[in-house]
């Protein structure tokens, strides 16, 4: 078995409004300093030994992100 870890975020300079909401609301509650805060989606991905990280890297590109407008990071947790 095999689990791969995924990270999907927007791409820099794609507004992101739940991360604007979020970091005002976080301003408002008295966090002051906040630079910049992004919201993105984790999934873990547990499959067979014939599933490739090349496949999982395609599984990404054409549906579990949208990649005109999300970057990804796979990790493949041993």
């Amino acid at each position: 078995m095999r689990r791969f870890q995924i990270h999907v975020t927007g791409k820099q300079g794609i507004f992101d409004p739940a991360g604007e909401a979020a970091e005002n609301a976080l301003a408002n509650l008295g966090y002051a300093g906040l630079q910049s805060l992004r919201i993105g989606k984790y999934i873990e991905l547990e499959c067979s030994d014939d599933i490739s990280s090349g496949q999982v890297k395609e599984m990404c590109e054409r549906l579990l992100a949208n990649p005109v407008i999300e970057d990804f990071r796979i990790d493949e947790v041993v």
